[in-house]
């Protein structure tokens, strides 16, 4: 059962990375584009980058379930515990910074209803849209995605030690 649950959460680390550092090589081409070139870009990745969220959680569960059938304490259990709190703070840096920005971007998108749901919920945070504003939503979401980057390679890493051990 640990081998089947090692293999499921590197597959969904992986999966999960893939988008986040995708987002991360982007990010020095994408300072040089000015307001109206980077909100057209913004729109390329709806739905295709979301239709990998939902993995998201399952990663973490994933790790999660990993800490209930490793031996506690031992070296495998703390490197899915450091892979466990990177992908829940992955989560957090996406509600708590990125996802009002999508927000912001996609006000004025047409949406799916699962679509025109999803990006309808989470905090309620008016955030400044003025043209001169804009370059600030920019690097909030920009680094953000850095930062995912980092804390799910982290965790993508630690799964994969815990593999090998």
């Amino acid at each position: 059962m640990a081998f089947l649950l090692e293999v499921l959460a590197v597959l969904a680390a992986a999966v999960v990375f893939s988008p986040a550092l995708a987002h991360a090589l982007e990010f020095p081409g994408k300072l040089r584009l000015e307001r109206d070139g980077y909100l057209t870009v913004q729109r390329i990745y709806y739905p295709g980058f979301t239709a990998v969220g939902f993995l998201e959680p399952v990663s973490s569960l994933l790790a999660l379930a990993l800490l209930f059938v490793l031996p506690a304490g031992s070296a495998p259990f703390w490197w899915a515990l450091i892979a466990f709190v990177a992908l829940v703070a992955m989560q957090a840096v996406y509600w708590l910074v990125t996802h009002p920005v999508n927000r912001v971007w996609l006000k004025e998108q047409e949406l799916s209803g699962a679509g025109e749901a999803f990006f309808s919920s989470g905090r309620r945070e008016e955030l400044e849209t003025s043209d001169t504003a804009w370059t600030g939503l920019r690097d909030r979401w920009e680094y953000s995605h850095i930062f995912r980057a980092v804390l799910t390679g982290t965790a993508l890493v630690c799964l994969t030690v815990v593999a090998a051990l």
